[in-house]
């Protein structure tokens, strides 16, 4: 209809909303498994054609899984102002659809005006449904929609998408970004969920920083050269500019803020897979990294321009940063050749040297079809998971396995335990499952997988079948119940 590419293929929207229980279930679900998975992606209601993959509406979808049964699935659009508003234009014909999606920046100073559709997360009992250019939206745990969430008022600009809680202390670490000064402020959370800290931190510039980086002692900043610019009229603001100084800025998690500001290669990155301090102090940094044929070939994927390419992501690759906070020095090094996004970790050594990493592989630099791919930094090598053909899989969400104490191979964490049910060797780092949902084209079927992470191209430990196909989408959380109480 549109000719968007994220309209179509394994992006094409759903137009309803369902509920299905009692799922079917190939394999055996782990009983360890007992929570929630849930997932966030842009799917615009019918009628509705974004100006940019980004600002469709957030559809979140949810697979309850408990003591070995899928019991539910679920999926339901965030309802936002933004959504309303996207509707009301719908109804009112296509021209008031597209202009309703070619506007300048989201809500245009309305907090609540949110897509809602890039992430989705829990902290301190409240599952949030983010976008960077606004306040998240509090879902229940069924995915109704709550409202807009300010933190009891505290919260009095938009919050990123991309929040990290401390494995250790349970804080959550966030900030908002503008183009206009401030540029940067830090917000800390509480492991209850109460705001106990915010800062202005200066020297940041208008860039468009969509992820950070969190270690033990330090918060890292991304000031790279995607920076505000009125001139783009795709809805989201922002530009490769080659007249913008790149850096990466440290700065200590306690104390006042003062930046330690790295001048590093031109490149972009939209995702930290993680950050950590070495053993010589220096800081780390790990994430697909775009240059500049890169970050303009997928923009015209994610707006559908011209002349884009078949895949939504051309030329990101896994890449590491070292930076000196003592000298200002930088050593950069690729790290593969895979066209890869949506990085993710097992996030009880976030923040902390690990081992292990996975993401989604895109088809490039040979690879025919869609995987994932799983890292092994200590020795270089990857494993790649293929899907199959006509078969996507989305960011795979690492759940550690029963009794796993999240330490490396050594040990070096903390104590490691016996692994669980699915007997992938000693227990360690990458003792867990990783949970994706595959969209596949030619049964026009979704699937949730469970793989052993320990071996991600081994067959699945379990299947979930849903009950329709599930558009690719962008970022997830498991959520798992609480433990019982003494």
């Amino acid at each position: 209809m549109s000719g968007k590419p994220y309209l179509s293929g394994h992006y094409a929207p759903l137009a309803v909303e369902s509920t299905a229980r009692g799922l079917t279930v190939h394999g055996s679900l782990p009983p360890e498994l007992t929570g929630r998975y849930l997932r966030n992606g842009h799917n615009p209601p019918p009628g509705v054609v974004p100006s940019h993959w980004f600002k469709g509406s957030g559809m979140v979808h949810g697979v309850r899984l408990r003591d070995g049964r899928a019991e539910w699935y679920r999926n339901r659009w965030v309802r936002t102002p933004a959504l309303h508003d996207a509707v009301a234009a719908a109804a009112g014909g296509a021209e008031a659809a597209a202009a309703s999606t070619a506007e300048g920046a989201d809500g245009a100073g309305d907090l609540t005006a949110s897509v809602a559709g890039t992430h989705v997360i829990e902290h301190a009992g409240r599952v949030l449904a983010l976008q960077e250019a606004n306040l998240p939206y509090e879902l229940t745990p069924e995915l109704a929609t709550v409202g807009a969430y300010d933190f009891g008022g505290k919260l009095t600009r938009a919050m990123t998408a991309h929040p990290k809680e401390d494995p250790v202390s349970g804080e959550l670490y966030f900030f908002s970004y503008s183009p206009v000064p401030p540029h940067l402020v830090q917000y800390v959370a509480s492991p209850d969920g109460r705001i106990v800290r915010e800062e202005t931190i200066e020297g940041a510039g208008p860039s468009l920083m969509h992820d950070f980086g969190l270690t033990e002692h330090f918060v890292v900043w991304l000031d790279l050269p995607v920076v505000f610019d009125p001139a783009e009229r795709s809805g989201i603001p922002y530009r490769w500019s080659d007249d913008y100084r790149p850096r990466i800025g440290v700065m200590p998690r306690t104390g006042p803020p003062r930046v330690t500001w790295c001048e590093v290669e031109p490149g972009a990155l939209l995702h930290v897979a993680n950050a950590y301090e070495d053993a010589a102090g220096r800081i780390v940094v790990e994430g697909p990294r775009y240059d500049r044929a890169a970050w303009q070939t997928s923009w015209k994927w994610w707006t559908g321009a011209p002349g884009h390419a078949p895949v939504p992501l051309v030329g990101s690759v896994h890449h590491r940063w070292i930076l000196d906070p003592a000298s200002g020095g930088v050593r950069e090094e690729p790290l593969d050749d895979l066209v890869t996004e949506f990085p993710t970790i097992n996030d009880s050594v976030l923040g902390r040297p690990s081992r292990y990493g996975y993401a989604v592989a895109f088809p490039g630099a040979g690879l025919e079809e869609y995987a994932l791919v799983k890292y092994d930094t200590a020795t270089g090598a990857r494993q790649i998971a293929p899907m199959g053909p006509g078969r996507m899989p989305g960011e795979a969400v690492f759940v550690p396995a029963d009794g796993s104490g999240g330490g490396d191979d050594g040990g070096s964490r903390g104590e490691t335990r016996p692994r669980g049910q699915h007997g992938s060797g000693a227990g360690g780092e990458d003792d867990g499952y990783l949970l994706t949902i595959v969209s596949d084209l030619r049964r026009d079927a979704s699937e949730l997988i469970v793989l052993d992470a320990h071996d991600i191209a081994g067959a699945p430990v379990a299947t979930v079948e849903l009950p329709h196909r599930v558009p690719a989408g962008i970022h997830g959380s498991w959520i798992p119940d609480p433990a019982p109480g003494p």
